[in-house]
C-alpha cells in the first residue's frame, strides 16, 4: 500500500512539473470562470480510525469521483476573487486495509464551497454532507452492525489549477460510517486522513 501511494503522489508531481514551465496567465484564460462550468474530480488517499464505537483498528483507502455543477450562488469580489457555493454529488469506494469489512460503495451529496483567488488558479474549498452505501459486514464484534450504512463527511483542501482544464486537489478529509441505529449495538466508526485527486473542467 505504500508502494501505491508513493506511485500516486509521485505521478501528480510530474503532471505538475509538466505544467509548470508554462506561466498561469498563458494557460489559463482570463475571461472563464471555473466556477461556472462543470467539474469532475477524482481522489484517493488513506484514512485511519479516529474514534468511533467500534473497539476495532481501521485503515481504510477511498476511492472517490466526485461531480460538481456550475456555481449556484455566490459573490464575485472587485479584484476578481470569488466565493461560490455548487453542488457535489460524489460516488465512493472504500477498500477496508484494516478491520472487519472488506469494502464499502456509497453516494453521497454536498455543498462545494470555494474561495476562488483573483487569478483563478487557487482556491480553498470545503465541504459538509452525507449518503448511503453498502459495506459487506461479517457479523464479527465491534464491525458493522448491517449491509445498509449511512456515510457522514467532511473535506477541507486546495485546488490548483494547472491549465483550462486540469487542477490538483489536496485535502484532508474526515468520514463517518455508521447504521443510523438499526442495530443495538450501532458500532459507528469515525475516519480520518489526507486524500490527493485530480479534477476535470468542462
Amino acid at each position: 500500500m505504500k508502494r501505491f501511494l508513493l506511485a500516486t503522489a509521485a505521478s501528480l508531481l510530474c503532471t505538475l512539473s509538466t505544467f509548470a514551465g508554462t506561466p498561469a496567465a498563458a494557460t489559463i484564460p482570463s475571461s472563464i470562470n471555473p466556477w461556472d462550468r462543470h467539474a469532475v474530480d477524482f481522489e484517493t488517499g488513506m484514512l485511519w480510525k479516529v474514534g468511533g464505537d467500534t473497539p476495532l483498528g481501521y485503515r481504510i483507502v477511498p476511492f472517490m469521483v466526485s461531480w460538481r455543477s456550475p456555481r449556484v450562488i455566490g459573490h464575485d469580489f472587485d479584484n476578481g476573487a470569488a466565493l461560490i457555493v455548487r453542488n457535489r454529488l460524489t460516488f465512493m469506494a472504500n477498500w477496508f486495509e484494516t478491520g472487519a469489512e472488506n469494502r464499502y460503495l456509497g453516494i453521497a451529496g454536498a455543498p462545494s464551497i470555494e474561495l476562488w483567488s483573483p487569478c483563478k488558479c487557487w482556491a480553498l474549498f470545503g465541504s459538509i454532507g452525507g449518503g448511503i452505501g453498502l459495506v459487506d459486514s461479517q457479523g464479527v464484534v465491534g464491525g458493522q452492525g448491517r449491509d445498509l450504512t449511512l456515510n457522514w463527511f467532511g473535506q477541507l483542501g486546495v485546488e490548483h489549477r494547472l491549465n483550462d482544464h486540469l487542477s490538483l486537489r489536496v485535502s484532508s478529509y474526515f468520514q463517518h460510517h455508521s447504521n443510523g441505529g438499526a442495530t443495538n449495538p450501532n458500532p459507528g466508526l469515525n475516519s480520518l486522513g489526507a486524500l490527493v485527486g485530480l479534477g476535470w473542467t468542462f
